[in-house]
């Protein structure tokens, strides 16, 4: 674990939807390391918080900016601000992201569009936008967290799981296209952790939901070392990785269809 912390010590990294969750377990894995922060999410007050106790107690640089990466335009303000402070990002860690879980047909089609835009169009924009300087440094290092949810089909969380699906394909893709820049790629792929991401996605209540729950901060650490050993991606969890695994000697459709019945909204009275 020191080896994975250390390795970005005196360098800055970028973490999105650094407020809660993941985000924030990544943060501090990072400034326990002696990695400068640029942190970045929707929640200014939290964001703010989290920076103080950060820098005070780490002895590290943090700058904050409060955006939504659903605003399309946000990706170049956050490249603008981190040039603004003189700011060499070594690290973009794409972790902003959310759910939303429901009969598709029902759902409100802004969330789900809203979705998309933060989990994958969000990703494509900031890496394509930080990554030209890292090929010109030839260093840097990506990590995308991506989730289980990319190896299968997960009826009533259907946009999600393909949105995930997305960032783990895109991951692996640039892995293998930038290595010979010097730049590390790694999608990151949690399965049920501690955070708020099923209050959001409002499936708190699904059993699924509640076994087997990793803490954030380990989920952290299993990406930073996957990242720091140079591989494209990680399954937190032995029984994540199982699972997944699994799966693939299964025909899809039968995969798809247990999903469906665990997941399946329980029925209106």
């Amino acid at each position: 674990m020191a080896k994975s912390i250390d390795t970005w010590q005196g360098k800055w990294a970028l973490v999105t939807g650094a407020s809660a969750g993941i985000g924030k377990a990544l943060a501090e894995e990072l400034a326990a390391g002696g990695t400068n922060l640029v942190l970045t999410a929707r929640r200014r007050e939290r964001l703010e918080e989290l920076a103080k106790t950060l820098s005070t107690t780490h002895k590290i640089r943090t700058e904050v900016l409060a955006a939504d990466l659903a605003d399309p335009t946000v990706p170049e303000k956050i490249l603008a601000f981190t040039h603004g402070k003189n700011i060499q990002v070594d690290l973009l860690i794409n972790n902003a992201g959310f759910g939303a879980y429901g009969e598709f047909v029902t759902s409100d089609r802004s969330r789900q569009l809203e979705m998309v835009q933060v989990n994958c169009a969000a990703v494509v924009s900031l890496t394509h936008l930080f990554v030209p300087a890292m090929i010109d440094r030839h260093s840097g290092d990506i990590l995308i967290v991506a989730s289980t949810a990319a190896f299968q089909a997960v009826p009533y969380i259907s946009t999600y799981a393909a949105t995930k699906a997305f960032d783990l394909s895109f991951a692996e893709g640039l892995a293998e296209e930038l290595k010979s820049y010097g730049i590390r790629v790694c999608a990151l792929c949690p399965g049920s952790t501690e955070s708020e991401f099923h209050q959001v996605a409002n499936q708190s209540h699904l059993p699924s939901s509640n076994k087997r729950r990793e803490s954030a901060e380990k989920v952290a650490r299993t990406g930073l070392r996957a990242l720091a050993g140079g591989r494209s991606y990680v399954i937190s969890g032995a029984g994540n990785y199982l699972g997944a695994q699994v799966q693939r000697l299964v025909p899809r459709r039968v995969v798809t269809s247990i999903a469906a019945k665990l997941f399946r909204p329980p029925a209106k009275p």
